[in-house]
């Protein structure tokens, strides 16, 4: 069977919403399901701001979880969760404790605090606007939206070199199976489309015209740096409509880190906090090593698109302004 480019919104069972401030450069994205999936996580960067990731432990007890939060803010925007916590109490959503529903919301931030404002993050009524936007339903938005508001790539030297990023979807079916990505590329490293190999963002050359290797950057000097910036980190959700258990989910949010490592390179660095949701959200019948290697695929196009997507904020170029050339 090929694979068929299809909308993320028509993923059943999941829902998506965004909320962001454009002039303090933050915001956050949500993706609900409201009867609880089994989620996985994968965290390979070395500096991730995350909330209730032990949830997502094949040891730990919920077998499910509601929602998956995606923000700026640093370790700030994680108070944000708390929003989407209300936002589906209130519709009587969350795992039953017998005394009250309890949303189960899990969260990971990428460091947007270098553009905009420095003092402004996400916070609950933030999460709440992304949940609403969520149940109102429509077309996904992607560029400087959500948590991809205050996303940049290419950020090894100095700010003057770095380009703007966003927030980028991207979806396919083969038969009846659909597997979709959500990311927000807040990269270190420089960005490539995983079909062609071409560099698309990244770290620009000092004329500010082109693009640099940060690579090449790294390899210049190889003496231990003890001062690494680590105001990085890609984060991003793969959802599926195939039916599979936590423990399964979490070895596909591994194989979908493959794709961050095809389309951003270099990555998984000390100075990122990578980390990679998995969400399965249907009864489809499938392999898990299909869903996997669909997982990187779709997550390694959803990251060229958030670099394509964004449109010029902050002073910063974007990709589409260098591939106008």
């Amino acid at each position: 069977m090929k694979l068929q480019e299809i909308p993320i919104d028509t993923i059943e069972n999941i829902k998506i919403g965004h909320a962001e401030d454009v002039e303090a450069g933050t915001g956050c994205t949500v993706l609900i399901c409201e009867a609880g999936a089994p989620t996985g996580l994968d965290v390979r960067g070395g500096g991730p701001a995350s909330r209730e990731s032990e949830l997502l432990n094949p040891l730990a007890a919920a077998q499910a979880i509601h929602a998956v939060l995606l923000s700026g803010g640093s370790a700030f925007g994680l108070d944000a969760a708390g929003g989407v916590m209300d936002c589906l109490q209130k519709r009587d959503i969350g795992f039953d404790t017998g005394i009250v529903k309890v949303p189960l919301v899990c969260q990971s931030c990428i460091f947007d605090l270098g553009v905009g404002r420095s003092d402004v993050y996400p916070d609950r009524d933030m999460a709440r606007r992304a949940c609403e936007e969520a149940f109102l339903g429509g077309s996904v938005r992607e560029g400087n939206v959500g948590a991809g508001m205050g996303a940049t790539v290419g950020k090894y030297k100095d700010s003057s070199r770095m380009m703007k990023s966003g927030l980028g979807c991207y979806a396919v079916a083969v038969g009846e199976l659909k597997v979709g990505a959500v990311v927000s590329v807040n990269a270190l490293g420089d960005i490539f489309d995983i079909d062609t190999g071409r560099k698309l963002a990244g770290m620009l050359c000092e004329d500010g015209q082109s693009l640099d290797s940060t690579e090449a950057a790294f390899y210049a000097d190889t003496r231990r740096q003890e001062n690494f910036f680590t105001g990085n980190t890609t984060i991003g959700a793969v959802i599926t409509n195939a039916a599979f258990t936590k423990s399964e989910m979490n070895k596909i949010a591994a194989m979908a880190q493959n794709g961050l490592a095809r389309a951003i390179n270099p990555v998984h660095t000390t100075a990122d906090g990578d980390s990679v949701y998995a969400m399965s959200a249907g009864s489809v019948a499938a392999d898990i090593n299909v869903v996997g290697t669909l997982a990187a695929r779709v997550l390694g196009r959803a990251v060229g698109r958030a670099v394509l997507k964004a449109q010029p904020a902050f002073g910063l170029k974007t990709a589409s302004m260098l591939l106008e050339k």
